[in-house]
């Protein structure tokens, strides 16, 4: 039996019914009348109620939003029992496109890493050889992906390299109860063909790497060093605890370097612990040079 719990939003007209599994493959829909509604049986049945002016699916919730003439605590189980009662006769929520390319099974796993707030989806699959890092939805202009996710009010920051997402959260939910939702959102929109990553945004960025080897080779020498040792010896560490390092800088004055944290790395409370005992001794080391420190922009 189909089991629907009712959640309240925001909205005071607008109520939640969520299910135990995902209902759509990675679409919105929002319906304002029985004729715009030939997609979903679902809602057209819902329509029939009086109150019902707008039904909205999305992910594992119908979202119905009422007209005044009635307040949902005298009709929200009823409501609750009907569409419980209209998925079990084996009626269709959503109207599958048979055109559409059928899944790429995945999987998706997720990893801890040393920040707590943090946490690594490794996908079975290549996913881009850029690692891209979005701090809020405005900036997912190339993620599909990253864009859906900073649609959960708990996700606060998305990372994207290589094989895997690392998504830093906000402290409202606990891990416990946001990583199964998380991985199989992300396992659903692989399989059904979302875009994780913009091919024409990421072709922008290859382009440009000609003006970044240009610039690699303005640097001094010492500078030059020091992006090297990052490649070769700490990006492949941090890549494995779900961040990145970016070089951002060398003051031969002071002899500061400055590197950009990024995916988990960022906020990590082992960060500082890392730049001092991990990289800076490296560097001291592979350089010589026991003046060097080594400073986080965003730390």
């Amino acid at each position: 039996m189909t089991k629907i719990t009712i959640k309240e939003t925001q909205n005071p007209t607008i109520l939640k019914f969520e299910f135990e599994d995902f209902i759509t493959q990675n679409q919105n829909f929002e319906f304002k009348n029985i004729d715009e509604a030939q997609a979903s049986p679902l809602a057209q049945q819902l329509f029939y109620l009086p109150f019902v002016k707008t039904v909205y699916i999305s992910g594992n919730f119908i979202a119905i939003e009422r007209y005044s003439i009635v307040e949902w605590s005298d009709v929200q189980d009823d409501v609750a029992e009907q569409i419980a009662a209209f998925v079990d006769k084996g009626g269709v929520i959503i109207k599958v496109d048979e055109n559409k390319a059928k899944k790429q099974p995945i999987t998706v796993y997720g990893e801890t890493t040393p920040n707590p707030s943090a946490l690594k989806f490794v996908v079975s699959r290549m996913l881009t050889r850029n690692a891209v890092e979005y701090k809020n939805i405005d900036q997912t202009v190339s993620s599909p992906l990253a864009q859906e996710l900073f649609k959960f009010p708990y996700v606060k920051e998305v990372f994207i390299d290589e094989n895997y997402i690392s998504v830093t959260k906000y402290e409202i939910n606990d891990w416990s109860e946001i990583t199964l939702e998380l991985r199989t959102f992300i396992k659903q929109f692989i399989e059904n063909g979302g875009t994780v990553l913009d091919e024409n945004l990421i072709q922008t960025t290859t382009k440009n790497d000609v003006t970044k080897d240009e610039a690699f080779d303005k640097l001094d020498v010492t500078s030059q060093q020091i992006i090297n040792i990052l490649e070769e010896y700490v990006k492949p560490a941090v890549a494995a605890d779900g961040g990145n390092i970016a070089f951002d800088s060398y003051n031969e004055e002071d002899k500061t370097v400055k590197v950009i944290l990024q995916g988990a790395c960022s906020g990590c409370p082992s960060s500082t612990f890392t730049l001092k005992s991990g990289i800076e001794n490296m560097l001291k080391s592979m350089l010589n040079d026991e003046a060097i420190k080594v400073e986080a922009l965003n730390a």
